[in-house]
């Protein structure tokens, strides 16, 4: 069977010597270029437990390539640590990442004519610039992901990266001595993989499974072992059939597909970037996507999941009772997933799922039943008013109360807000704004999980709100509001708040309001400057310069 439909033009054209000459020299024989050829894309890179181990597995992947008699050919795109960059001007970085991966895998694939790709991804904007390409190129593909970091441990307490930046404040409050904090710090992380809560990587990472773009139990193998070793080499058994089938992104993608998405991110309780990403990768397929959809699921999806940053578990306790497969099947059971949905297996849905045991309800708690659920809709809010005409993405699982009212405390910036912390600006009923933070302000988004985690760890996580044109990690949890649009420098009405303003948030109602009168309101636009754009040049600048808002994603290749 002909399975070389892109590359066959390089190998076999006899007007292409050069090329041919070039392929020889890498070490593919005459045989060699009768078989179809599969980029192995990893973002792997030593500076970042979550994706340091990933040039290893993109080798047991290209192993798992030839021996189904295709040519598998490695190739590297960029990586950034979330974790890492968080509360550093570094973090501006982040979100810019996913379009530069998207950009380079694209690149590649593009000009090598590769036929078909496998990605091996960790950390969070890995997944959706894997899935945007991917989408882009509509060539057979396979996401790999590289799996969750195990838990640590200091004193008895068990620890996760959100671990770490909670230490912060409680070291800041006087809570903790600095023998704990270190210890804290020094066992939050004790290996390769990404954050093990229910944070970006694993929100999108299970998205990406319920979509059919990665194979069963992707999501919740952990990073080390033989199970996650098992899928790299399942990885080329599947990529040989999809290329057979000549089954492709665009068939498995489709308006179905990311309803049973993002149904998995609200029964799992997952992070509000997932909003951004899913309306992203939407977009590379030609699928119209947008918040509403979000709520509209949201508002008949029960959170089922005890996961951190807002419950007590981490992706490996998921996967020791069934992983992704066993809440799929269970929710497939009950009516929340579309079953006839195709996938990189080949199979539907439904068919994945089976022989798959039902969950066991009363031996974990990991899993609640929808009759006992966490909360009974979604904790994914899109809140609209006017401090977000556009909208807004609130992050309520339940523990934060529906309404808030408050007085502002405006920061431009999070670094201002470390200081309102440390010198006591912040108090009890205070709704926290930090601006200036959006795709253009910023620029680049960064999330506010330095700001959320600080709240937490000095104990005003229970008393006060936050809301800003930024992001938010998935670690974040509290009463937070995040990808207000339009953004502060974009003209948004938060560019006007002050300190004192009352602001109310009423969930319930989706309203995200400032309660200041338009004849004040008036006189603020009046004297009101725009700030200048805080770079000139680099990825920053051209960032800035095509990012649409947060509503749409966040993308960067739209007119």
């Amino acid at each position: 069977m002909e399975l070389n439909k892109y590359s066959k033009t390089i190998t076999q054209d006899p007007t292409l010597p050069a090329s041919q000459a070039m392929l020889y020299g890498v070490g593919l024989t005459e045989h060699d270029l009768t078989k179809a050829q599969v980029g192995i894309v990893s973002t792997g890179f030593d500076g970042n437990t979550c994706n340091m181990h990933l040039n290893a597995l993109a080798g047991e992947v290209k192993q798992a390539v030839w021996d189904q008699e295709l040519v598998g050919l490695i190739f590297h795109t960029i990586g950034v640590s979330d974790g890492i960059s968080n509360g550093t001007e570094g973090m501006r970085y982040s979100l810019v990442s996913r379009e530069v991966i998207a950009d380079s895998i694209e690149t590649v694939c593009g000009a090598q004519y590769y036929d078909g790709l496998i990605a091996v991804v960790g950390c969070d904007k890995n997944m959706p610039g894997s899935l945007i390409a991917m989408g882009r190129l509509n060539r057979p593909a396979i996401m790999v992901y590289g799996g969750s970091i195990a838990g640590g441990h200091w004193k008895g307490r068990s620890l996760n990266i959100i671990s770490a930046f909670e230490a912060l404040g409680e070291k800041l409050a006087d809570k903790i001595s600095e023998e704990d904090y270190k210890g804290i710090i020094q066992n939050s992380c004790p290996g390769a993989g990404a954050c093990g809560g229910m944070y970006t990587a694993n929100t999108m990472a299970s998205a990406i499974e319920a979509l059919g773009m990665s194979l069963p139990y992707s999501s919740s193998n952990p990073a080390l072992g033989k199970d996650k070793s098992k899928e790299c080499h399942d990885a080329g058994k599947a990529i040989r059939q999809l290329l057979e089938k000549d089954l492709r992104p665009r068939d498995i993608m489709t308006f179905q597909a990311f309803e049973n998405a993002i149904t998995i991110v609200m029964v799992l309780g997952g992070s509000t970037n997932a909003v951004l990403h899913l309306i992203a990768m939407a977009k590379s397929v030609g699928v119209k996507i947008t918040q509403e959809d979000f709520q509209r699921i949201s508002d008949k999806t029960p959170l089922l999941a005890d996961l951190k940053p807002s419950g007590k578990y981490l992706m490996e306790d998921l996967h020791k009772i069934g992983g992704t497969p066993v809440v799929m099947k269970y929710l497939l059971d009950k009516g929340y997933l579309h079953g006839n949905c195709i996938t990189v297996t080949g199979k539907t849905i439904s068919e994945n799922l089976k022989d798959i045991s039902p969950i066991e309800f009363e031996k974990q708690q990991v899993i609640y039943p929808v009759e006992k659920a966490i909360r009974k809709t979604g904790h994914l809010q899109i809140l609209y008013g006017n401090l977000a005409e556009k909208g807004s993405v609130a992050k309520i699982t339940g523990k934060e109360g529906e309404r808030f009212k408050g007085t502002a405390r405006v920061f431009n910036g999070e670094f201002e807000l470390v200081d309102g912390i440390t010198s006591g600006k912040i108090k009890e009923g205070d709704v926290v704004v930090i601006r200036y933070v959006g795709p253009k302000g910023a620029p680049g988004m960064p999330e506010m999980l330095k700001p959320t985690s600080l709240i937490m760890g000095s104990g005003l996580g229970k008393s006060v709100a936050l809301i800003t044109d930024g992001r938010f990690s998935g670690g974040s949890h509290g009463f937070v509001i995040g990808h207000i649009t339009p953004e502060a420098f974009d003209g948004g009405l938060l560019a006007l708040v002050e300190d004192g303003d009352w602001i109310e948030i009423d969930v319930k109602k989706r309203q995200l309001n400032l309660l200041t009168d338009e004849k004040t309101l008036a006189i603020r636009r009046s004297h009101y400057k725009a700030p200048s754009l805080r770079v000139t040049s680099g990825v920053l600048y051209k960032y800035a310069k095509q990012v649409k808002t947060a509503a749409d994603g966040c993308v960067t290749d739209e007119a």
